[in-house]
């Protein structure tokens, strides 16, 4: 590519799910309603966690994360899109796409080392339950965080350097409601070789190594279960690792999904939309599908809920009431 057909990025333009005005209101409301819901929920898990000493426990610890970083994902694309569809202007700064692709790597990896932290953990519960809270002590469960977080950030620094090294032409429309690391490169006029070979190479070491640890540990816990002599202990088992198989299930069915259809399509529209999948509903059904079916956490939510009602509303009259007998006297 001649140098003069290359330009000097500023901004990039991001096409949304559709180009229809009629449609814009109902997306507006649509996906500020889902945003609402993804952080509303996951915050009470994460204030639940904290408020109730009977969930400070590994499970939990872990859980509390994944609903933090969850509020980070979604926060890292949908506000965007709000602003863009509320403006009615597609434009985002070269500086913000490449710090909105940084933090959306950073955090959808992230999701995936959790979830496999947490596959681990009921690994352990299950199969080693004398041993567990001396295998899964606290330093441990600070360190599978810490280094978790510490991954996920070189890998997104890894690929936002390497989409940093491209030159673009003028073509500068990314048809997709936020800056998508296969769209970027895509849009690329510069050699991309290096980076397809990257993000390939990456995409199956981050995607498959959680995956096949996950495999495993449900392996060894099935194989536990079913050793189990007791049907009320193989139920029992059973049913702590429901949430989380649940959570499993939808993020790599949808995530997988979406880039394994994706090439066969030739739509990169069809592939934007398909990602609302594991970008917003998922993160939004998390706390859902954790609290339905979990006691301790509908306990600790109605507490931290009557709580803050008694905070909020029932002191102020409490005191207004003592106030108002003790000048009527």
């Amino acid at each position: 590519m001649e140098p003069e057909n290359l330009t000097r990025v500023s901004e990039f333009v991001l096409l949304g799910l559709s180009e229809e005005p009629d449609l814009q209101p109902l997306l507006f409301g649509l996906f500020l309603s889902m945003y609402l819901i993804t952080v509303f929920g996951n915050l009470l898990i994460v204030l639940a966690v904290s408020s109730d000493s009977h969930l400070h426990t590994p499970m939990y610890f872990f859980l509390s994360n994944l609903s933090f970083v969850d509020i980070c994902f979604t926060s890292t694309t949908i506000p965007k899109m709000l602003v863009n569809i509320q403006t009615q202007s597609k434009v985002i700064t070269y500086e913000g796409c490449i710090t909105q692709l940084y933090f959306f790597i950073l955090f959808v990896v992230l999701d995936d080392f959790l979830l496999t932290v947490m596959a681990y953990d009921r690994f352990v519960a299950i199969c080693h339950p004398l041993h567990y809270t001396v295998i899964m002590h606290p330093q441990l469960c600070g360190l599978l965080v810490l280094v978790s977080w510490i991954m996920s950030a070189l890998n997104a620094l890894l690929q936002s350097l390497m989409v940093l090294r491209l030159s673009f032409c003028a073509d500068l429309q990314i048809p997709h409601f936020f800056c998508e690391l296969n769209q970027m490169v895509q849009l690329a006029c510069s050699d991309t070789f290096v980076n397809n070979l990257v993000m390939y190479f990456v995409a199956v070491l981050v995607g498959g190594g959680p995956l096949t640890g996950i495999l495993c540990s449900y392996y060894r816990i099935v194989s536990c279960i079913h050793a189990m002599s007791s049907a009320q202990g193989k139920y029992k088992a059973f049913s702590t690792c429901v949430s989380h198989l649940s959570v499993v299930s939808l993020f790599y069915v949808t995530s997988l999904g979406v880039y394994l259809s994706s090439p066969a399509t030739h739509n990169a529209r069809s592939s934007a939309t398909a990602s609302v999948l594991y970008t917003v509903v998922t993160p939004m059904l998390n706390p859902f599908i954790y609290s339905l079916r979990n006691k301790d956490i509908k306990g600790a939510l109605k507490s931290l809920i009557s709580k803050s009602s008694i905070h909020f509303g029932f002191i102020p009259v409490y005191g207004y009431s003592n106030t108002h007998r003790r000048d009527s006297t």
